[in-house]
């Protein structure tokens, strides 16, 4: 059993077919135990992503309907959600100047430093899933440990 955060471009892969989805499937498989966390705004980003790409031609309506379904599903039991307080903000408002990052993709990392910051305190490792360069290099830098589902094709 294993401890992760996944950020929206990492768990997005769960739900639309891609590079890196059978490897996220895998991490998120019941049966595997581990502990998922999700940053309660990461909802929007995902049901985002999944409607873009039936708007740009490159997932059908079914298939979208299928994955909103199974996200929204999953988001409710398979996720521990976590909430974004005045302190993550903050946070996140120092790494979004620090490491130059987009703004949700500050909010999320502030939210995984806080479920880190648990675990460092149990003596437990949680590793950041994300699919995304600029979010990867923060939080190596900001001492989580980073999975780029992209790297498990």
């Amino acid at each position: 059993m294993a401890s992760f955060f996944f950020d929206s471009s990492g768990v997005v892969k769960r739900y639309v077919a891609e590079i890196g989805t059978a490897w996220v499937s895998s991490i998120m498989r019941p049966s595997s135990r581990n502990l998922l966390y999700l940053a309660r705004l990461a909802g929007v980003e995902v049901i985002s992503a999944i409607v873009r790409r039936t708007r740009t031609g490159s997932l059908s309506a079914a298939h979208a309907a299928a994955g909103l379904a199974r996200f929204r599903a999953e988001f409710k039991t398979r996720f521990q959600i976590v909430g974004i307080t005045v302190a993550v903000v903050k946070r996140a408002m120092t790494l979004a100047e620090t490491h130059h990052l987009r703004a949700y993709d500050a909010v999320q990392l502030a939210a995984a430093l806080q479920v880190h910051k648990r675990y460092q305190a149990l003596g437990r490792p949680l590793t950041l899933i994300s699919a995304d360069t600029d979010l990867n290099a923060a939080a190596i830098t900001a001492g989580l440990l980073v999975e780029d589902p992209n790297s498990h094709p």
